[in-house]
């Protein structure tokens, strides 16, 4: 844990008695450290067994890395055995826009989809000699129905506690029960640039930092695992704050 990561209000945000959040930061294709990372949150859970325990998933789980399917079937995998909250990131998006719209295909291309639909078996020769129309029919076709229904099912934003969890943020000025998708989705300096109370506190990704970057009114997560090989959890219990990452094993209590 970083020096002085701890809340500064008297009233620090909190969770429910009992209740135990693993908040994971941007995968973006790298099945390898999300299964590292799933294996120091076991050890985790197998050393202080709460008496719930919520996983809260904050998005982008592919393109840019070279395994976004796989970490898709780990997510699911996941669900299994854990309560699992899966929350859209702006690369997700992509998914369904493609689907049901192929002309969708070429925005999606331009940010690192490319990764993805080779992870489903679609070659950059494939990629390169097919219109965006054909693509899309082609990606359709390889898309196992599970993984279709995980992207259809995705929440944009999610609420426990005293913490507010996005992808990418809030829009300020705003209640959090009317945000817009697409400031929940893509809102970047707005929104890390305000320094006022958001009514809660907003856990994010997005935007990636070296460290966990830590506010009076947001935590931002996204370590830029893809790139640094740190995937990090913020592991939220009552109003304590711990961090594991696939580089640190684990860190010390807020």
């Amino acid at each position: 844990m970083a020096p002085g990561f701890k809340f500064k209000s008297p009233a620090r945000p909190r969770l429910p008695d009992g209740m135990r959040v693993y908040a994971i930061g941007d995968v973006h294709g790298r099945a390898d450290l999300l299964a590292h990372l799933y294996a120091l949150i076991d050890a985790d859970l197998a050393r202080r067994p709460p008496a719930q325990v919520m996983h809260i998933m904050l998005g982008d789980y592919i393109d840019r890395g070279p395994a976004s399917r796989e970490v898709i079937d780990l997510i699911l995998a996941r669900s299994v055995q854990h309560r699992v909250v899966a929350l859209k990131g702006n690369h997700d998006s992509f998914v369904l826009q493609a689907l049901d719209d192929p002309s969708a295909m070429g925005d999606w291309l331009l940010m690192h989809g490319v990764e993805t639909l080779a992870s489903y078996g679609l070659t950059a020769a494939t990629v390169a000699k097919s219109r965006v129309s054909d693509l899309a029919q082609a990606f359709a076709a390889v898309l196992p129905a599970p993984h279709l229904e995980f992207f259809r099912g995705l929440k944009c934003s999610f609420s426990c506690g005293d913490f507010f969890f996005a992808h990418a943020g809030v829009r300020p000025g705003i209640a959090l029960d009317r945000q817009s998708e697409e400031d929940l989705l893509w809102i970047r300096q707005d929104f890390l640039r305000h320094d006022g109370d958001f009514g809660k506190m907003i856990v994010h990704g997005h935007t990636p930092v070296r460290n966990v970057e830590r506010r009076a009114n947001r935590i931002g997560i996204d370590t830029a695992a893809y790139a640094s090989g740190k995937l990090t959890a913020l592991v939220i219990e009552g109003s304590t704050l711990r961090l594991i990452d696939t580089a640190r094993i684990a860190a010390r209590a807020a």
